[in-house]
Order: C-alpha cells, then structure tokens, then sequence
C-alpha cells in the first residue's frame, strides 16, 4: 500500500471533477442533536422518510450503515452559480444584487435553481464515485467495502464536510467554503480503509452577517442554522407533493423549481468559480407560459436528465401556474385559462389561484 495513499486518492479525485476533498472519521455527527430536535419541530414537513427509524439511526452513527467503515471521504463538485446560468442576453454586466434583480424581473421565464439547470447530478457523481473507488482498489490491491452517496443516503453531509475540513455550515444552512463559495454538491464515500482524518473547519466566517435571513422572502431560515422546510422555496416547489399554502404563494416569485436566494446574498458567492461543465445548461430559457402547455410525454421528454423531473409534471405545472399569477400580467390569462381543463386537480386549483390573482392585481 502506497505510503501517501492519501495524497494519490485525492489527486484522482481532482481528476474527476471533485475540486475539494476531505477525510473524517465515522463517529457520531456533533450535530446530530440539532437534527432531532428539528424532527421535533416539524420543521421537515411532509418529508417522513427523515423520521423513521432507520433513518434516524443511520444518521446518528455512520458505522449502521457500513460496519466496516473506517474512513469517510468527502467530495466537492462545483456547478455554475445563478449568473453564469442567466440566458445569454443577460449575463452583461451582471453580477451581485444587479444580477439578482434583473432575474426576478423575467416575468415570461421561469426561475430554476442553478443546480438543475444541466443534467441530473444523480446520474453524473455516482458514476464518478465508483471510479474512484476501483482506483482506491487497484491502489491497495483488493477490494475495499464502500458505500457512497450524493444527496442519497441517509447521512448528515455538511456534519461530515465540516468535520472533513471543506467548509463552515452557514447561517442559511449551506456549506461555505472560503474560497469556493457554496455553488457545489457534497458527495461522500464510506470506506473500510484506514485515512488520516483532515482537522476540522472550525472557524465560522458567517461573522455578524444576516443578508440570508433578510433576503429570504418566507422567512424560513431559524436561528440555529437550519430551516423550517414547511416555508423554503425549494421544499414548496420540490418536495410538497401537496398544494402550495395560499399564503405562501405570492412569496414564491417566478421560482419554479427550487431557489437560489440565500445563496446569491452570500458574499462568499464572489468567489464561486464556474461549474463542472456536466452541469452546463444546454436548454433554451423556460418560457412559463410554454411550460405550462407541457403535455406528459412532453414534460417527461423535457425533463428526462434533468433533476427538475423530481417535482413531476403536476408539481412542477403547479409551480408554474404560481409563478404566472405573481407576475400580475394579464397576457397570461388564455395560457391559464387553457390549465383550467388540465386532468391534474391540483394545476386546475393552482391556475384558477393565479387567474384570480392577476384579475385582482389588474387596475380596473
């Protein structure tokens, strides 16, 4: 076995787009406590899988999920912050708040989260993780027990960053690396081979900033850096499979599939790079009033790489509809009008909400 193993499995993992690397150990997460009283709260909403059993043990002590487990490497993988993701027409000149501002001002497209703008990051990592694990393999010689996950399994993965020395976890709950910003996914690897742990990040560069919790419009982010679920964009409009609550609605902007806020505030984004060119956008700009048209072979063709097939059609039309009732436009009335025969319950209620909304918002 190669003396600075270390070293080589981390210089492979750069070669496969992982741009920042860490070890931790596979004891328990220090804030698994934070996890159960977030439970207690209520604060996952409808996401029940979070409170069984089984995931709750896992979470707790990463050796229920591999025994053997001796190590833990934790992966980063950078994908294009929202600037980089704006239409063409719209990247000049903007950037910061300049930049935020004119993308919530394209009322005829919507808002997707940057992360969805390319292919499915579920069906690029894995492949890339299982590389990396034949590599460690033929680096030691035989085989090596593993698990590995991205956003997957059930396991605390900023806990396990922070203690991998990647990053802090941010007063919006994001991981933050100072030199990288927060614009990545965390992959991990469980593996039965023993790697010196990297020190901890211990030091929060959050300071006295608040922008996150000033700029997010459902005031969802609590005060012990975690989120109530039950009010965050991206949970309302990807994992609710419910209708959106009508209060809550008018706060969602022209955000269709997850959000980007608390992160394009964060002065740490100065220094995201750009991201692994896998998660480049190649499709043209969503035009809300076509999406909304989006038949199910459509939306399913549309959609087939790309994480946005996670809400379905009915979700994600529903989001749709919200975002055409906030944009008080009253061109948008036939395209709504049209949805109210769509088979899905919930895009009929959904359309008659926005309908009702613009005519409201209309000056007679």
């Amino acid at each position: 076995m190669p003396q600075d193993l270390k070293q080589i499995i981390q210089g492979k993992a750069r070669q496969l787009g992982f741009i920042l690397t860490g070890v931790t150990l596979p004891t328990p997460p220090p804030h698994y406590s934070t996890y159960e009283n977030w439970l207690a709260q209520g604060h996952h909403g409808s996401m029940k899988y979070l409170e069984t059993e089984r995931s709750r043990a896992r979470r707790s002590n990463p050796r229920e999920i591999l025994p053997e487990c001796k190590s833990i490497l934790v992966l980063a993988t950078p994908y294009d912050p929202p600037t980089s993701a704006l239409p063409n027409e719209h990247r000049t000149d903007l950037s910061g708040a300049k930049a935020i501002a004119k993308a919530q001002t394209m009322w005829d497209e919507g808002r997707v989260a940057s992360y969805a703008h390319g292919a499915d990051y579920h069906d690029i990592l894995p492949a890339r993780m299982k590389e990396l694990v034949q590599f460690i393999e033929e680096q030691v010689g035989g085989p090596v027990k593993n698990r590995y996950y991205t956003d997957t399994g059930p396991i605390l993965e900023r806990d396990l960053a922070q203690r991998a020395g990647i990053g802090w976890i941010g007063k919006n709950t994001c991981l933050i690396n100072p030199k990288q910003g927060s614009y990545f996914f965390i992959s991990e690897i469980l593996l039965d081979l023993e790697l010196d742990p990297d020190p901890p990040f211990v030091t929060d560069h959050c300071g006295t900033c608040t922008r996150c919790i000033e700029a997010c419009p459902t005031d969802c982010i609590l005060p012990d850096r975690t989120l109530d679920a039950t009010r965050c964009i991206s949970y309302l409009t990807i994992e609710l499979k419910d209708d959106i609550p009508v209060d809550l609605r008018d706060k969602l902007g022209n955000w269709t599939f997850g959000c980007d806020i608390c992160q394009e505030v964060c002065p740490w984004n100065r220094f995201a790079p750009e991201g692994d060119t896998a998660f480049v956008s190649t499709r043209p700009p969503q035009m809300l009033t076509e999406e909304l048209s989006l038949t199910p072979q459509a939306f399913n063709q549309r959609f087939k790489s790309s994480p946005v097939k996670r809400a379905k059609r009915r979700g994600y039309l529903r989001n749709v509809a919200v975002a055409l009732g906030n944009s008080s436009d009253t061109h948008h009335l036939p395209v709504l009008k049209n949805a109210l025969k769509d088979d899905e319950p919930m895009i009929r209620e959904h359309a008659q909400w926005a309908i009702d909304k613009i005519t409201k918002d209309t000056p007679r």
